[in-house]
């Protein structure tokens, strides 16, 4: 069954009665008008492990999912492991169709430095659209403040790309409300958040970054490359958004 698309007035108004609340606020809305349809994604970055923790308390049965890629961090998968024994919640792991050592093999070798944005998309964006199928509303971690693409998401809005609802709790949040939830509720984290790594993506095109540079200035460092396309907005306006 296809997804229906909201009326654009009606989205606008839901936009604008939860633009000022608070990310429970806004993921018990979630829950109450999407679950068992209602998904979320996570790379395991900060943002995502405070999402985590309140839909710990909130409805610990939302789909939690994470793009594995392959090519992660294996702090990444064992911060999945520690997850898992805190809160009782398994994040499913959604690959691409071809192994690493497949994909490496049909394009005689890795995308990553010589086509990043077709890596991302054969083993980010199709795998995600792939697995939203039959989905109502899927839940980022973005914030706002992180790149200017992000900037211009709202709370919730319709995703044209992968023809559902998309809801951002964390916003209006900045990287302060981030580590100080983190602080007060002893939410588990990425050891390499703590060696100088404030946005983790694949190992490949993730570096550390020195201090004062743009926290996302580690993820393909000297490309200019800030997205992985995921939450790049490619249509938004028209009859439904």
């Amino acid at each position: 069954m296809a997804t229906q698309v909201p009326v654009a007035e009606e989205l606008a108004a839901k936009e604008s009665s939860l633009a000022r609340r608070s990310p429970q606020e806004i993921l018990s809305w979630a829950v109450e008008a999407y679950f068992p349809r209602l998904t979320m994604a996570t790379a395991f970055g900060a943002e995502g492990c405070c999402l985590i923790h309140m839909l710990a308390e909130i409805e610990p049965a939302v789909h939690i999912f994470n793009l594995e890629t392959g090519y992660q961090f294996p702090e990444t998968l064992e911060l999945r492991e520690r997850i898992k024994e805190r809160y009782g919640i398994e994040v499913e792991l959604v690959g691409p169709e071809l192994t690493i050592a497949e994909y490496e093999a049909e394009h005689g070798g890795p995308l990553y430095r010589i086509r990043p944005d077709q890596c991302c998309h054969d083993r980010k964006v199709l795998p995600l659209r792939r697995h939203l199928v039959g989905y109502e509303a899927w839940i980022s971690a973005i914030r706002g403040d992180q790149t200017r693409e992000r900037a211009t998401a709202s709370v919730i809005g319709w995703d044209a790309k992968f023809n559902l609802l998309k809801i951002n709790p964390l916003l209006n949040w900045t990287r302060n409300d981030v580590w100080s939830f983190i602080a007060r509720n002893d939410v588990p984290y990425n050891p390499l958040h703590d060696r100088n790594y404030p946005s983790i993506g694949c190992w490949p095109c993730t570096q550390p970054v020195a201090d004062g540079e743009d926290e996302r200035a580690g993820r393909w460092a000297g490309t200019g490359k800030k997205e992985c396309g995921l939450h790049v907005i490619e249509h938004q306006g028209g009859s439904g958004i």
